[in-house]
């Protein structure tokens, strides 16, 4: 590889469908194993909390961002490419004839990949909010849990005249 350089940077390893948390859980294993954990930093499958009804019934549901991609941040060298591209279940990284290219910083954050602390948490439980972005963007609701290690709000919010409980990223919440 031409371009290393020392900054870990976030990829994306492509992996067979179903098979992502599979390799997170084993990459990270490796990672452990060889001891890179200063240069494999971080490994993610990127989620969201979607409502889905069964049998009559609502409950919350963990669903996948990017189905059949894992996020790796980390320092690319020789010996980091192997250890990702040797684990079961991945096919690759994604870029150009397999050559891994880093995701852009306006791409890692638009894809909310590192939660960035936000300076001020400017509301409270039982206050009303308007959700600023993502699927649920224009709707209101009360927060019921602030979450500032992972930097989540559970909101009920009024979807097609009933309450619905949805959890989003702080920054995606402003008080009204």
């Amino acid at each position: 590889m031409e371009d290393q350089s020392n900054e870990a940077l976030w990829y994306v390893v492509h992996t067979y469908s179903g098979y992502e948390n599979k390799v997170a859980t084993d990459l990270a294993k490796m990672v452990e194993n060889r001891r890179l954990q200063d240069l494999i930093c971080e490994i993610k499958v990127p989620t969201e909390m979607v409502p889905e009804i069964k049998d009559g019934k609502e409950k919350m549901v963990e669903r996948k961002l990017f189905p059949g991609y894992v996020l790796v941040k980390m320092v690319m060298n020789d010996d980091t490419w192997y250890v990702v591209r040797n684990t079961r279940g991945c096919t690759g990284f994604v870029g150009p004839a397999s050559k891994p290219v880093p995701l852009t910083a306006e791409e890692v954050e638009k894809m909310g990949v590192e939660a960035k602390a936000p300076l001020t948490v400017d509301f409270a439980v039982g206050d009303s909010v308007q959700i600023t972005s993502g699927p649920l963007e224009g709707f209101m609701g009360v927060v019921e849990e602030i979450n500032t290690e992972t930097f989540k709000v559970k909101l009920k919010v009024n979807m097609f005249g009933r309450e619905t409980p949805a959890e989003v990223d702080i920054a995606q919440v402003e008080r009204l």
